[in-house]
């Protein structure tokens, strides 16, 4: 099923980005003599891939979320706990400003949850069933007051943008670096040669692993503003209490898809350099912040 996503995530990505272009009226990237880079038509290209990538991502988050989590969207509720979790969110997000999101739960006994959605108004949280099952009803609460958070706070339509300016320029400038090499190191002086594109793709890998420590960068940052959005709309200890509990099973490994990472309440445990491309900040560093908030 990953597969099948990814696969038809990369052809919406194609599509649209080859209508976009073809629309704009954009050609090659070398200039009419075949020797020198065109760079605005570089630029748009790249701009027009990268943005498209994130975007059309995001659009097709709750959709992609709901089948790579196999998250069961509850339409009427059937237990108490999902009454309870309905009437939960519905009061957090009227606290919020926002519309009622879909709520789900997801088959999984790590502790997690997520929101994804393209905007405020058209979103999705959900729970997994270990943490509902083990989390008191003030922990639930404070969880989900924090997706909220992120929905409120527009995280995924902002993080969506800084991803696809930064796959745009990671793009614009590999290919620079690997037209630079192809003339200037490998005097090829017509079109482009295989020295061109072999360049190109490693610049891409070690300007996209640079990159990515901005957008993590980010991430971490928009964790301490939905904590905080969580403790207002729950409790401060509530909010506390969710973090502690999700500290003491942080050694399990994650079982969230890569591409809900970034939305999840907890992030995987990382030291070191590593941190630079964690998406969430360490959570003794998040329950200090609430504590001296």
């Amino acid at each position: 099923m990953r597969i099948l996503l990814f696969l038809a995530t990369n052809l919406a990505i194609i599509l649209v980005a080859s209508v976009t272009l073809s629309l704009l009226g954009v050609g090659s990237t070398l200039q009419a003599n075949g020797i020198d880079l065109d760079l605005g038509n570089l630029l748009i290209i790249c701009a027009v891939f990268g943005m498209a990538g994130s975007l059309v991502s995001l659009f097709i988050s709750k959709w992609m979320a709901k089948r790579a989590t196999g998250t069961q969207i509850i339409e009427q509720a059937r237990t108490a706990d999902e009454q309870w979790l309905l009437d939960t969110v519905a009061e957090l997000s009227q606290q919020a400003g926002i519309k009622m999101p879909e709520v789900g739960i997801f088959p999984s006994q790590q502790s997690n949850a997520f929101a994804t959605g393209w905007n405020k108004n058209d979103a999705l949280v959900a729970v997994s069933l270990g943490l509902l099952q083990r989390f008191s009803r003030d922990e639930v609460k404070a969880v989900m007051a924090h997706e909220i958070g992120h929905v409120a706070n527009g995280d995924m339509v902002t993080l969506a943008l800084i991803q696809g300016v930064v796959n745009a320029f990671v793009m614009f400038f590999a290919r620079i670096i690997g037209h630079t090499v192809d003339r200037v190191i490998l005097k090829n002086e017509e079109g482009h040669g295989l020295g061109y594109f072999i360049t190109t793709i490693f610049a891409e890998v070690v300007l996209g692993i640079l990159a990515s420590t901005i957008v993590a960068w980010f991430s971490r940052r928009r964790e301490y503003r939905a904590d905080a959005m969580g403790a207002k709309l729950a409790s401060s200890g509530a909010m506390i209490s969710a973090l502690q509990r999700l500290k003491a099973e942080q050694e399990q490994p994650s079982q969230m898809p890569d591409q809900l990472v970034a939305f999840g309440i907890a992030g995987g445990l990382k030291q070191g350099l590593a941190q630079l491309f964690a998406s969430h900040p360490p959570l003794d560093d998040r329950i200090d912040a609430l504590r001296h908030g």
